[in-house]
């Protein structure tokens, strides 16, 4: 394996080189991102610790030799170099002032796969979920199941020696990883592998790995009697693997060493046979340590996991809307923790068996009927997602008190685990706080983070506390301090108190041998920093926000400030096959164009770090230009970062100093001039019809010449609609005179139930009238007086702001959004439902409404929102809908939700509406946003981008059904984009029920 290469030749200077000598060599020589500004350079400072470190620079390469060309430069200019992936890191590994090497957007393939004897080679950058996925059709997967799998990457989980929750059956990474190809700073290359290909290999390894063995045999009896013993160790260098007495494998020395020795080109792991069965048992317990008392008696059951929530990360889990229904099923009562316990097998019968042994051993230990069995494996998949997303559940708390990770990987012996977790417990009361414990029960290991504020006295606490547990970690003989996500810059000072003086200067030793230089990410493991060097901080002292007179209401977070620092790195934006979050990363895989970049850009700029008028500079634009506003982070972001809100501020902001475009102004007051546009759709609608005309709105306005423009109708619907016929309200006020019946709707007096008030939308009203027709259709059908909500005559139409939003023009929003408040309120007191059939305008007022006024004013109204398809479901389930539908036996319907539905969790209503119609078929399209997202994708320079983000599923999902099939999608610029990319006409749910009538004679 170790065939010579041709050699790189570093000429290392004696002292580092100015940055810009080092910016210009990889500009010129290096294919790939090459970022030095120091908007990249914020975005890169942090991980998912709690530190900060601006690196020297940034390089994304594009190809392997690119990156050797970059670790080649930076070695000849002095400058240390740190690879990184996910960025994910929660000890502060990846962050560092060096040349980041960001291998995560490019070097992220499967290289090799060999399905007879279950391996794989693949690059550093490749991400776990991804991998598993090209191997899942092979019946194979890689084991090593860290929550964080939707993110991290392949060479980062083998930098920290990562473990999972079912290492107690496969094992930490370092068991499943059988060889590295690494580059070291000295220009060598060599595969790292199995110690019978020693002798084959040449000469320089063969010499490297024997002064590697003299160490490891001279510290033989210093290893035995100080090297942790437990499962989850990986503190320093895995000294005690790399033994010559017996077979071994000399990859295992990289694996956890942070990227400190050498540059993970490729690796080969070891793969697993899938399970063909599973079953899962949810444990209740009513203290806390009689959970991990058990612990060690369920393992005797030999489960494939054993995994603790703790009853802090229940609530927070019932109090997040993406987990709580799941949360309901398998939770009884308020247990103060649960332990999942997983039993897998490749026949039925023995998952099933081992399942019912828990409950009988659960009886045995005094607590009969504690036991949830879970054998569908959906609600499984849907469990472990929330055991997956513990961390990013503790971390959503508000305000400046944080969970902090510092001692949360601790691991002791399972007989010790009780009296540990109880004495640490009394370590937290005695300082002021508390910890909020999960994970890995089964091997000893809890995360367990104390809730400290940072910017204030945290650094102390943090200080004492780990003191007092690094002396109960010593004080059950066989423990580690560093029990699975690595030493970095917070553990590494905390390997000496545990293996020894001696030990320590073994690991420089092996350091020195690989690096002599120390420029592979220096400061951990070795010659490290303290964990409480307030200097290294993301909240340094004197850290704070400048005053900023907001626009919207930010309150519930503290302020603007403590909203965009709500984000703690956790990565799990990067996610790419789930969910809508985050669009613009699935078409670029830039960290500038995530919803964690965009928020650390906001910090940093609302903290003065990036200079003056950084919130309103071209670079800030461009951070949040791609941002399409789908809100998905708003729901599937774990600590509840919203970034379409923050975009809205931060526009308000820019245009206020900046002014607004010609186009900007164009589509911010649609809904104003919309009745004039109308008067003449014959000749605006000439744009799509006339060569030439497109190309001439793109050249002045900058709308792509490449789409086709939403065509105007004269006869829109509320033309159709007398406004005689509404209510009163008061002018210039939320108080709104009595409600009296209308008479041009639906009849003279109504009951209230039966009463629904209309929302007809700029979009639908004036484009698509025929789909606000089919909803009063579809609804008097059922036996609804259909209001129609409209303004006084002599006034403009009515609007929900949501264009003026998006322009950033707030003021403009409020004024639009206070008119049509006016005209609700009197429906909303009246308990009258408000129905829209668009999306991103209904949603408007159970969001950014709350945002825009005093939440008591507004909060009733917004309440009684509801989509289209909510009221039906809701009238449904209570008994009062009755619609008669002819049968579609064999008809399909392909839905594409749009993103605000999916924010909203509103889906399912979407789809128990179209499944209404007897033997309609139903398929809901996986995909994120469909990249039109309002004016965004007629927007000439965004137009490839909008595309990218349709191509990635929801096109050629389209493209593939049956031309009988009927798209589906409710919003406006969903069925544009689905219409410019296909050529098909998608359709509104309310237009598919309305065609399924069963009309009376």
């Amino acid at each position: 394996m170790n065939a010579p290469v041709a050699p790189i030749h570093f000429h290392a200077r004696g002292t580092a080189q100015a940055p810009s000598s080092l910016e210009q060599r990889l500009r010129k020589h290096v294919d790939g991102d090459v970022l030095f500004d120091a908007f990249s350079r914020g975005r890169y400072s942090t991980d998912a610790s709690i530190y900060q470190i601006d690196p020297l620079g940034v390089v994304v390469p594009r190809t392997e030799d690119a990156a050797r060309a970059a670790l080649q430069i930076a070695v000849e200019e002095g400058v240390p170099i740190l690879s990184r992936g996910a960025g994910t890191s929660q000890c502060g590994q990846t962050v560092g002032a060096a040349l980041v090497v960001d291998n995560s957007k490019h070097l992220n393939r499967m290289l090799e796969l060999d399905v007879g004897t279950a391996e794989a080679v693949v690059q550093p950058g490749m991400v776990l979920d991804r991998l598993n996925g090209l191997l899942k059709p092979h019946g194979l997967w890689f084991p090593v199941d860290v929550s964080t799998a939707a993110q991290a990457t392949i060479g980062g989980m083998a930098g920290n020696n990562s473990c999972g929750s079912r290492s107690i059956r496969y094992g930490n990474m370092v068991h499943n990883v059988l060889g590295i190809e690494a580059w070291l700073p000295n220009g060598d290359t060599f595969w790292f592998g199995p110690s019978e290909d020693i002798a084959r290999s040449p000469s320089a390894y063969r010499a490297l790995v024997e002064q590697v063995h003299a160490i490891a045999v001279r510290e033989a009896s210093e290893i035995e009697a100080r090297w942790p013993k437990v499962l989850r160790r990986v503190q320093g260098y895995n000294l005690d693997m790399v033994l010559p007495a017996a077979a071994h494998n000399l990859a295992h020395l990289l694996v956890g060493s942070e990227g400190t020795l050498a540059y993970s080109r490729r690796l080969r792991l070891k793969l697993s046979r899938l399970p063909k069965h599973k079953t899962l048992g949810v444990c209740h317990f009513p203290t806390f340590y009689q959970a991990m008392d058990t612990a060690r008696h369920i393992v005797e059951l030999d489960p494939d996991a054993v995994e603790l929530v703790d009853r802090t990360m229940l609530d927070l889990a019932r109090g997040n809307a993406s987990f709580r229904p799941t949360v309901d099923r398998f939770l009884q009562g308020e247990p103060d923790a649960v332990l999942l316990v997983e039993f897998a097998g490749d026949e039925a019968e023995g998952p099933l068996r081992k399942l019912k042994a828990l409950s009988t051993l659960m009886a045995d230990l005094g607590l009969p009927g504690s036991v949830v069995e879970i054998t569908d494996a959906a609600l499984q998949r849907d469990v472990w997602e929330v055991r997956k997303a513990g961390l990013n559940i503790m971390m959503s708390m508000k305000g400046d008190g944080k969970p902090v990770s510092f001692i949360e990987d601790c691991a002791v012996p399972l007989e010790h685990l009780a009296e540990y977790t109880d004495k640490l417990t009394r370590v937290f009361e005695k300082h002021g706080t508390k910890g909020t414990w999960y994970a890995h029960a089964s091997v000893g290991t809890l995360h367990v983070r104390p809730i400290l504020n940072m910017k204030t006295d945290g650094a102390q606490k943090m200080r004492a506390i780990a003191e007092e547990a690094c002396a109960l970690v010593r004080q059950f003989k066989g423990s580690a301090f560093s029990g699975e996500h690595g030493d970095g810059l917070v553990r590494s000072e905390w390997i000496e108190p545990i293996l020894g003086e001696r030990l320590t200067r073994a690991l420089g030793e092996v350091k020195g041998l690989f690096d002599p230089k120390g420029l592979m990410n220096p400061g951990k493991i070795v010659r490290p920093t303290r964990m409480d060097d307030s200097s290294l901080f993301r909240f340094k002292p004197g850290y704070g926000a400048s005053k900023l007179e907001t626009a919207l209401d930010w309150s519930e977070w503290g302020g603007f400030d403590r909203a965009a620092e709500m984000c703690n790195n956790n990565g799990h934006c990067r996610k790419f096959d789930a969910g809508t979050m985050c669009p613009s990363f699935r078409v670029t895989g830039d960290e500038q164009h995530l919803t964690r970049g965009r928020a650390n850009t906001l910090r940093l700029a609302l903290s003065g770090q990036l200079g003056p008028h950084a919130l309103t500079s071209q670079a800030m634009y461009e951070t949040l230009e791609l941002c399409v506003s789908c809100k998905g982070c708003r729901r599937e972001c774990p600590t509840g970062v919203d970034m379409a809100k923050m975009k809205i501020e931060v526009l308000h902001h820019r245009v206020r100093r900046h002014g607004v475009t010609a186009r900007q102004k164009l589509i911010a007051y649609l809904p104003r001039y919309a009745p004039w546009a109308a008067r003449f759709a014959p000749l605006l609608n000439l744009r799509d019809r006339i060569p030439g005309l497109a190309l001439l709105t793109e050249r002045w306005l900058g709308l792509s010449a490449k789409r086709t423009l939403p065509q105007w109708r004269t006869a829109y619907f509320t033309k159709g609609h007398s406004s005689s016929a509404l209510p009163p309200f008061a002018k210039g006020g939320l108080e709104a005179a009595p409600v009296a019946a209308p008479t041009g709707d639906a009849g003279s007096t109504t009951d209230v139930a039966s009463e629904v008030a209309l929302l007809a939308d700029t979009f639908n009203n004036y484009y698509e009238p025929g789909n606000l027709q089919a909803a009063v259709e579809v609804l008097r059908t059922a036996g609804y007086s259909v209001i129609v909500v409209q303004p006084r005559a002599d006034e403009r139409p009515l609007c929900c702001g949501r264009t003026f939003l998006a322009a950033g023009l707030v003021d403009e929003a409020r004024t639009e959004a206070r008119r049509l408040i006016e005209a609700l309120m009197p429906y909303a007191r009246r308990g009258v439902p408000i129905v829209g059939l668009e999306p991103s305008c209904l949603f408007t007022l159970r969001d950014e409404l709350l945002s825009l006024f005093p939440r008591n004013e507004v909060e009733a109204l917004s309440s009684q929102a509801l989509l289209f398809e909510e009221f039906l479901m809701r009238e449904q389930a209570a008994g009062r809908l009755h619609l008669a539908l002819a049968e579609r036996p064999g008809q399909r319907a392909l839905l594409h939700g749009h993103c605000h539905q999916k924010a909203f969790g509103v889906m399912s209503a979407v789809e128990r509406t179209l499944r209404l119609i007897p033997g309609l078929e139903v398929e809901t399209i996986v995909s994120s946003c469909c990249g039109m997202a309002g004016s965004f994708g007629y927007e000439a320079e965004h137009f490839d981008a909008s595309m990218r983000m349709a191509e990635a599923s929801l096109l050629p999902k389209v493209r593939e059904s049956a031309p009988a099939t009927t798209i589906v999608a409710d919003g406006t610029s969903c069925r544009h984009q689905i219409h410019d990319g296909t050529g098909r006409e998608p359709v509104h749910v309310a237009r598919v029920l309305r065609d399924a009538l069963v009309r009376r004679s």
